[in-house]
């Protein structure tokens, strides 16, 4: 199997990699390694097997066309590339539309125009459905939940774009569904939730668990905004690459939808229970302190996954607690790397 990763060098995309690089697949990444860890994770890549790189931004369309037809033909795109805080959008909204919206579209076409056919899978958001305040939610054990949606959002929510970051990943989202109508393009766009693991240089304004275990391990403050009872549904990047790989195995079952994906209800976790565990695991309380709400930032968001489970039969396989045990473990004997 011959696979591209856009955003190879980030986060999920490295581990994407990794995965096909032990199963002897044949791996090229594109990246332009303008997210910090990037380089550091590219690094590792290359001690595992032989990677074909290509430093490249796809908002750069004649260089985006260039690193595409390097890459050859590819049984499978895996579209990670994009620019991933709330914040960042908020204060540099250009930026954020060229890599998100301008990147998936040039892509798109790079595929359409070379007639090379691959699967693709994009790395949506739930950002797409918004803060959905029409939705009741309560307070209750400490953390937020719904009123009445018992498993959490479904895809049939509407979609409500809010703030620079949900729109451009929303125009993209649309763009990634419409090429499998109008143009045929074997593409399912994945609407993640909170996806968390080893390689995520998680900082303050994105990655929050990655973030928070950083700090614990390093003994650095951590800032909450907001009250710390905000909720979302977690979502191991290993499980993440094995619905991956079953989309691409099964693509006449999910070509041209989108699919919300994450660790559904069974694994929601507000931020302060997350500092609770990291507390039982490092033996330290973490005390942090409280600022504002950020822009766009909802309340709770849990992905309703019976959609993808009925498709795939995929269900997320490592609970939250065993999760955060991981990346704890992995953040503490790697500590070297967030120096």
């Amino acid at each position: 199997m011959r696979v591209l990763v856009t955003g190879g060098a980030g986060f999920i995309g490295c581990n994407i990699a990794k995965y096909y690089l032990e199963k002897g697949c044949e791996v090229s990444v594109i990246d332009n390694l303008s997210r910090k860890g990037s380089e550091k994770n590219l690094e590792w890549l290359k001690t595992l097997g032989k990677i074909d790189f290509h430093k490249a931004d796809l908002a750069d369309m004649a260089a985006a066309r260039k690193a595409v037809a390097a890459c050859g033909k590819r049984d499978a795109i895996f579209h990670m590339a994009a620019q991933v805080a709330v914040t960042t959008s908020v204060t540099d909204p250009r930026s954020d539309f060229n890599a998100n919206a301008m990147g998936t579209f040039n892509l798109l076409e790079c595929v359409r125009e070379l007639g090379i056919d691959p699967v693709i899978i994009y790395a949506s958001t739930n950002k797409v459905y918004g803060e959905m305040t029409d939705l009741g939610v309560a307070e209750k054990g400490g953390r937020y939940q719904y009123a009445s949606l018992e498993k959490g959002i479904p895809e049939s929510r509407q979609l409500d774009f809010h703030s620079p970051y949900g729109c451009s990943k929303g125009c993209a989202d649309q763009y990634v569904i419409d090429y499998a109508r109008i143009y045929g393009l074997k593409t399912v766009c994945m609407r993640q939730s909170c996806i968390y693991g080893p390689r995520q240089f998680g900082v303050e304004d994105q990655g929050w668990v990655a973030w928070f275990t950083i700090a614990a391990a390093l003994g650095k403050p951590v800032t909450i905004y907001g009250d710390g009872k905000q909720v979302r549904d977690v979502l191991h990047v290993s499980d993440l690459v094995k619905l991956f790989d079953a989309a691409v195995k099964n693509i006449d079952k999910v070509r041209g939808q989108a699919f919300n994906v994450g660790g559904g209800h069974l694994n929601q976790m507000s931020l302060l229970e997350l500092l609770g565990m990291l507390g039982n695991l490092s033996g330290r309380k973490t005390e942090p302190s409280y600022d504002d709400w950020r822009p766009g930032d909802q309340k709770i968001y849990v992905s309703d996954i019976s959609k993808i489970k009925e498709r795939l039969g995929w269900a997320p396989g490592i609970n939250r607690e065993e999760g955060v045990r991981m990346l704890w473990e992995w953040v503490s004997a790697n500590k070297g790397l967030f120096a």
